[in-house]
């Protein structure tokens, strides 16, 4: 059976709900999806609309990453929520794509909701690749 380690990260983005940053099973860590909060007051996503939070939720989703030892560039899958996705999905692949060198993105799917917390414009969960020895 595997092992399942759960990060809670004091220093990483702050939580805005009862959930572990991320979780590790096997040679997978399972990021929990990523709001665009502002870092000093997790009650609010950072103004600027979909490219700055779309900036903010790779800032957080990274920081994430850090702090469970993992690394950006192992990214296997993502899922992208968007409120206004007709309106803002041109804007967010711009940024998301130019995340990651050419050639090498991960799998993905991208959803139109209805909500998110704190009235979100995007949120970001992941899937990572990690070695079997990591923390």
């Amino acid at each position: 059976m595997t092992d399942l380690a759960h990060f809670v990260l004091g220093d990483g983005p702050k939580r805005v709900a009862p959930f572990s940053h991320a979780v590790r099973a096997g040679d997978f860590l399972f990021v929990t999806g990523q709001m665009p909060t502002d870092p000093g007051d997790n009650t609010r996503c950072v103004p600027g609309g979909i490219e700055a939070e779309t900036r903010q939720v790779i800032a957080n989703l990274k920081s994430v990453l850090a702090g469970c030892g993992a690394e950006w560039a192992r990214v296997v899958m993502a899922r992208i929520y968007l409120t206004e996705f007709a309106r803002d999905y041109a804007a967010m692949n711009a940024i998301w794509e130019a995340e990651f060198p050419p050639g090498k993105l991960p799998a993905r799917t991208t959803v139109g909701v209805t909500g998110l917390a704190l009235g979100a414009l995007v949120e970001i969960d992941l899937v990572v690749a990690v070695e079997s020895g990591m923390r």
